[in-house]
């Protein structure tokens, strides 16, 4: 059995992630807040963006002028993941204290002993706030601008309850404008009030606030997308292997058509032994078989994940047409 994973081209760093959900695009994945106000309050001759919208929390602003903590760079977090994914060896998150146990014992091999107490304490309330962002319920529909919103506040909060502002600002403020963007771009979109020129305009003023290092991420995060919606149409139009391989390849390039073509492979493979099992269910299947049949089909990892990817499975499930009674 393949282990699913994503290739390099489809991660998505920043509210992409959460766009696609929750670890935006991104658990991690990178989650990453900041156009300015005044794109969010009003333009020019037109009426308020968001005429009852607080802005969302930010992590106070580092002083210039200040000290700067050698603890909390800007690569803190980024170290913070590297250890987790060692920690769990490609596997999914489990118990959250053996986890940390894990992580301890590679603090010395990632952090200098003046900072090992620190580094340990701060790990440690990672984890704490990946377990508390998992039970966020994700946005249902994450491309309406009102619902973005409310899960980023709701993100902000629990980041506020595990990190100061000097830590919220170290692991999570690189990507923030980017989140602001993301959220101002989708408030411009979807603001009934603005002309086509209006809306332009604000696009623009938006974009503008973003540094080198955030265009770059959003031009990424569009390909990113564009490639899952290509894949999807693919999987509609029951286009074969080998086109697509042809047709990625002239966009993406070899490697990256090579990788999407395992990722199908793998998805495909994982997607029929979901089938198998699912078809074992309705033939009503023994508990005990049932049991034996998971073990046979899925690792450990992959049966944590069974009963939600069925569920997602009968929910993107056609209506059943029925015909209407006659009058």
């Amino acid at each position: 059995m393949t282990r699913r994973v994503w290739p390099a081209v489809l991660v998505a760093s920043g509210l992409l992630a959460l766009a696609a959900f929750w670890w935006l695009a991104s658990g991690n994945t990178g989650e990453t807040g900041a156009v300015d106000a005044g794109l969010l309050v009003a333009l020019p001759g037109s009426a308020s963006l968001l005429p009852a919208a607080a802005p969302l929390p930010l992590a106070a602003p580092q002083d210039a002028s200040a000290p700067v903590d050698p603890f909390l760079t800007p690569e803190i977090r980024q170290t913070i993941e590297a250890m987790l994914l060692e920690a769990l060896g490609g596997n999914e998150m489990g118990d959250a204290a053996l986890l940390k146990k894990s992580l301890m014992a590679l603090i010395s091999r990632h952090f200098p002993a003046e900072f090992a107490t620190r580094a340990g304490a701060l790990v440690e309330r990672y984890v704490d706030y990946r377990v508390a962002l998992g039970k966020l319920t994700p946005p249902a529909n994450p491309g309406e601008a009102g619902e973005l919103r409310a899960a980023l506040d709701a993100r902000q909060k629990v980041r506020e309850q595990y990190f100061t502002a000097e830590e919220d600002q170290a692991l999570f403020g690189v990507d923030a404008r980017l989140d602001r963007y993301t959220l101002a771009r989708l408030e411009i979109e979807q603001n009934l009030q603005l002309t086509p020129t209006q809306k332009q305009s604000a696009l623009k003023a938006a974009e503008n606030e973003l540094g080198d290092k955030q265009r770059q991420q959003r031009a990424q995060a569009v390909e990113h997308m564009a490639v899952a919606a290509q894949t999807s149409a693919f999987d509609a139009a029951g286009v074969s292997d080998a086109d697509r391989y042809a047709q990625r390849r002239s966009q993406y390039g070899e490697t990256a058509a090579s990788q999407l073509a395992q990722l199908d492979r793998e998805e495909g493979d994982w997607q029929s032994r979901l089938g198998t099992y699912a078809a074992a269910q309705v033939a009503g299947g023994r508990p005990e078989q049932l049991q034996q049949l998971r073990a046979q089909l899925f690792t450990e990892q992959e049966q944590l994940r069974i009963e939600a990817a069925l569920a997602s499975r009968v929910a993107a499930a056609p209506m059943p047409v029925t015909a209407s009674p006659p009058r």
